[in-house]
């Protein structure tokens, strides 16, 4: 997935992901995801971009979204990252991260 980050909220966005609180981490392994990272690069547009890969490994990922959505302690969280970021204008509906097409895996 990939999403804008504000320039101006680059430092906070690292910060923030420098400790990220435990109990976000722990929702995130309730809800069946692992190996998740979050990269960071300037591009030659000169913004700054976050590309995210998780591996989910349950059975209803909209369920366990839902979960995760429903958390307090997750809002909270996202009620801090969510003003650094900015989503991309051609991302689908529902959206916040936008999903990219993936065109190669190798196992």
């Amino acid at each position: 997935m990939v999403i804008g980050l504000n320039a101006d909220k680059l430092d906070e966005y690292k910060q923030l992901h420098a400790a990220v609180w435990p109990d976000v981490l722990k929702m995130i392994k309730q809800c069946q995801i692992q190996n998740y990272s979050i990269y960071l690069r300037q591009l030659d547009d000169g913004r700054h971009y976050l590309f995210s890969y998780f591996e989910y490994t349950g059975g209803d990922f909209a369920a366990d979204m839902a979960k995760m959505a429903a958390d307090p302690t997750t809002q909270r969280w996202w009620s801090f990252c969510i003003p650094c970021q900015k989503p991309l204008e051609n991302r689908a509906a529902g959206e916040w991260w936008a999903n990219m097409e993936e065109v190669f895996h190798c196992d």
